[in-house]
């Protein structure tokens, strides 16, 4: 990773880790973890409230008319996301202006919409899905308009019952009168934890080929799964890392790995938001954070989404900055089966 200029970021399209970050459509959960001494060097700009979120019953007609089309939809910046999973439920999301809906095989006959297949092909037991895309942002897309009356119509006849969704100003812009209070939104608030001094025993976060650069490159990825678990157990708050942990191996055989004469007890600090937001929020907190910590002290920064499949999977990135290396990173992106 280049030098981080604060006069100049990094476009959030531009190389890795910004595009990896960007790749999620919406984040559910942003986890954050420092040594605990560096802690007060970022909690400062930590503070950065996140923009509210609500729930509200809409369809998907309403959505498409009057004043909340007009004020949220082709000018402002919102996001929705309707309840349901991908590969068994007809979903709908809303980003950038780009509205898209994952729909079952039936519905999308009926509807009389254009789309392409979507997810897996040939396995037993799935039922074909499909996936049509509108950019309601287009000037082609208004009412008298032939591809936006056929998606007027097919919210008349087949996309016609209410969804319930998730929704985000993005923009914080908010019209007056504003046109959600007619649908009687749930408002609801990002919450933010933070666990101080969580001792645990920090394994050598510098990955093999980092020390020895003649490292057959298949052995690396043993190494990085392991750093990914001991991560991962951290953000679960699993107490198989603290440094007094006596749990008695016939019922846990994890250890931390790597070499015990590398390992040393420290104490972490680990920040937690959960909500609804997008992945700018998550790029911001990690260029705040590198623009504030030292070169060389190591941190993690994780963002989640929301489970999409019937099996509860979501898509992740986790950022590692390895310690006493500035210029260097590692970078985990998880995917679900879709």
């Amino acid at each position: 990773m280049a030098h981080l200029d604060p006069l100049q970021l990094p476009a959030a399209s531009k190389g890795k880790p910004w595009s990896a970050i960007q790749a999620h459509d919406f984040l559910r959960r942003v986890d954050l973890i420092v040594p605990q001494d560096s802690y007060d060097l970022v909690q400062e700009v930590l503070e950065t409230a996140c923009p509210p979120f609500c729930r509200v019953d809409m369809s998907l007609l309403q959505l498409l008319q009057g004043d909340f089309f007009s004020e949220y939809i082709k000018i402002g910046d919102v996001m929705m996301l309707s309840k349901g999973r991908r590969d068994i439920d007809n979903v709908l999301q809303l980003k950038d202006g780009k509205l898209t809906m994952f729909l079952d095989r039936e519905t999308y006959e009926r509807a009389g919409l254009v789309g392409k297949p979507y997810g897996s092909k040939g396995n037993r037991g799935l039922k074909p899905r499909w996936v049509v895309e509108y950019d309601l942002r287009s000037p082609s897309m208004f009412s008298g308009k032939k591809g936006f009356d056929r998606l007027l119509n097919a919210c008349k006849t087949t996309l016609c019952g209410t969804f319930t969704w998730l929704f985000c100003n993005v923009s914080r812009k908010i019209p007056s009168p504003d046109p959600l209070d007619a649908y009687q939104p749930i408002r609801c608030e990002t919450t933010r934890d933070i666990f101080e001094s969580i001792n645990v025993i920090l394994p050598s976060l510098k990955p093999s080929m980092a020390r020895d650069t003649t490292l057959d490159l298949d052995d690396v990825p043993d190494s990085l799964a392991d750093t990914y678990e001991w991560l991962s157990l951290v953000r679960l708050q699993s107490p198989r890392l603290l440094s007094t942990d006596t749990i008695d191996p016939f019922l846990s055989r994890y250890s931390v790995p790597g070499n015990p004469e590398e390992q040393t007890a420290t104490r972490l600090c680990r920040v937690c938001w959960e909500g609804f937001f997008s992945p700018d929020f998550a790029r911001q907190v990690l260029v705040n954070v590198l623009l504030k910590l030292p070169s060389r002290t190591w941190f993690s920064l994780s963002a989640a989404s929301f489970s999409q499949t019937m099996c509860g999977e979501v898509t992740e990135s986790t950022f590692l900055r390895l310690p006493e290396l500035p210029q260097e990173y590692l970078l985990w992106q998880i995917r679900s089966h879709e």
